[in-house]
C-alpha cells in the first residue's frame, strides 16, 4: 500500500473519515448486539455445556488473532476496500449461522467465519485512516474509536430489545448491519494505491528487520490483555448482571469521552500516553484485587480507570504504528502488532480463567499478576523513541544498522510522509 499525502484533497479525506465512521457504527452495533447475548443463547437456547461455549468463543479469538499476521500484509497488497468488503460479508455469514444453526460443527464454522472476518476488517479500516493526512488521521481515528465505544453502550440494548422475539432476530440483524457495511466500503473514493512489487512475504520480512518497531510491539503487547480482561474478571468475581452492565457502560462512556482530547495530531503517539494507559489499567486490576468489586462505588471507580486506559491505549497504539510504519506497510505493521498482542491475550485469558477456578486466592493472584504486567510494560515504554528529530534519528540509525532499507520505501521516517 503506497500512501501519498500530497495529492488527496481535504474533501477526499473528510469523505473517507465519514465513510469509515459510518462503517464502524454499523458493524459495532451489530457486533455488540449479538455478542452481548450470545452466551445466553448458547447456554439456554441450545443447551451447550460451559466448556463447549468457551471453546466456540475462544476459537473465534484464536482464528482472528492468528490470521492477523498474514492478513495485515495482504491488505497492503490487495487494498483496504476489497479486503474490507470481504471481511464484512464473512462476518455477516458468521452471524447469520450463529443465529440459525444448533449443531456444534456449524457453530464452529460460524466461529471461524467471525474470526476470519475480524482479522480482515480491522487492518482494512485502519489502513484507510492511516492513509490520510496527519491532522485528519488523528481526528478520524478519534471519531472511529469514539463510535466504537458508543456502540458498546447501545448495541447490547438493541440486542436485548430484539431478544424478546428470539436470538435468531438479533443475529440476523447483526448480519444485515455487516452486509450494509460491505456496501459502505464501496463508497470510499480516496484509496491509497499499492506499490508495484510489494508482496506479503516481503512485507513481513521488512517488519521483522525493524528493531525499533518490534520493541514497540513487544512493549504494547500486554495492552489488549489488560483492557479485555476487565470485562471478564468482573463477572467472574461474582458480580451480578446489573452492576456488570453499569460497569460496562461507564467504561465505554469514559473511553469515548477521552477520544476527542487525543484527536490533536502528535498527541496520542507520545510514549508517555502508552505508559499512563498501561498504569491506569494496572491500577484497575489492583483495585479489584483489593476487593473494590464488592460494591457499586468501587466498580464505578475501576470502570473509570479502565475506561481511561482504553481511551488512551487505543489511539496510542494506532498513532504510533502510523508514525513508525513505512508508507506502504501500515497493514503489515499493524498485523504483526495485533498478532503478538492477540496471542498474548489468548494465553493470558486462559491463565486468568484457570486461576479464578482455583478460588479467591487464585483470583487475587491473577489480578495482581495482571497489575504487575501492566507496570512492567509501562516501565519499558521509557526506552521507546519519542517524536520529532529524536524519533527520526533513531529510525534512520536502526535502518542503517540493520541494512533493511534497500528500497526507497524504507528510507524515510513516517513523520515525513
Amino acid at each position: 500500500m503506497s500512501v501519498s499525502h500530497k495529492d488527496p484533497s481535504d474533501h477526499g479525506d473528510r469523505r473517507t473519515v465519514a465513510v469509515v465512521v459510518a462503517i464502524q457504527a454499523a458493524i459495532s452495533l451489530g457486533y455488540f448486539a449479538a455478542m452481548a447475548h450470545v452466551v445466553i443463547h448458547l447456554r439456554v437456547d441450545l443447551g451447550l455445556a460451559a466448556g463447549l461455549i468457551g471453546l466456540v468463543l475462544a476459537l473465534r479469538n484464536l482464528v482472528q488473532h492468528t490470521l492477523s499476521l498474514p492478513v495485515g500484509a495482504l491488505v497492503d497488497v490487495l487494498g483496504p476496500v476489497r479486503i474490507g468488503m470481504v471481511a464484512c460479508l464473512l462476518r455477516a455469514a458468521g452471524f447469520a449461522l450463529l443465529g440459525t444453526v444448533s449443531s456444534l460443527p456449524w457453530l464452529v464454522v460460524a466461529a471461524v467465519l467471525l474470526g476470519t472476518g475480524g482479522a480482515l476488517f480491522h487492518p482494512a479500516a485502519q489502513s484507510l485512516l492511516a492513509g490520510l493526512a496527519e491532522r485528519r488521521r488523528a481526528r478520524g481515528y478519534a471519531a472511529y474509536a469514539m463510535t466504537l465505544q458508543v456502540a458498546a453502550v447501545l448495541g447490547p440494548v438493541l440486542g436485548l430489545a430484539l431478544l424478546s422475539v428470539g436470538y435468531w432476530l438479533v443475529a440476523l440483524t447483526a448480519a444485515a448491519l455487516w452486509a450494509g457495511a460491505a456496501f459502505l466500503f464501496s463508497l470510499v473514493r480516496h484509496v491509497p494505491r499499492v506499490r508495484v512489487g510489494s508482496g506479503v512475504v516481503s512485507g513481513v520480512r521488512t517488519v521483522l528487520r525493524d528493531r525499533v518497531f518490534l520493541w514497540f510491539a513487544a512493549v504494547s503487547t500486554p495492552a489488549v490483555l489488560l483492557t479485555d480482561q476487565s470485562s471478564v474478571v468482573v463477572p467472574l468475581g461474582g458480580v451480578d448482571a446489573g452492576p456488570v452492565t453499569v460497569f460496562s457502560c461507564v467504561l465505554a462512556m469514559v473511553s469515548a469521552a477521552v477520544q476527542p482530547w487525543y484527536a490533536v495530531p502528535g498527541r496520542a503517539d507520545r510514549p508517555r500516553v502508552l505508559r499512563v494507559g498501561l498504569l491506569l489499567a494496572a491500577g484497575g486490576h489492583l483495585l479489584l484485587a483489593a476487593g473494590a468489586g464488592g460494591g457499586l462505588t468501587g466498580l464505578v471507580v475501576v470502570a473509570v480507570l479502565h475506561g481511561l486506559a482504553d481511551g488512551l491505549l487505543q489511539p496510542a497504539v494506532f498513532q504510533t504504528i502510523a508514525r513508525l510504519a513505512p508508507p506502504a506497510r501500515f497493514g503489515t505493521y499493524l498485523g504483526v502488532q495485533t498478532f503478538l498482542s492477540g496471542l498474548f491475550a489468548f494465553a493470558g485469558g486462559i491463565a486468568v480463567g484457570w486461576s479464578f477456578d482455583r478460588g479467591p486466592s487464585g483470583a487475587t493472584a491473577a489480578l495482581v499478576v495482571l497489575a504487575l504486567t501492566g507496570c512492567a510494560a509501562a516501565a519499558c515504554t521509557r526506552s521507546l523513541p519519542g517524536q520529532g528529530a529524536d524519533a527520526r534519528g533513531v529510525w534512520q540509525a536502526v535502518k542503517s544498522d540493520s541494512g533493511s532499507s534497500g528500497s526507497q520505501e524504507h528510507q524515510q521516517p513516517a513523520e515525513s510522509r
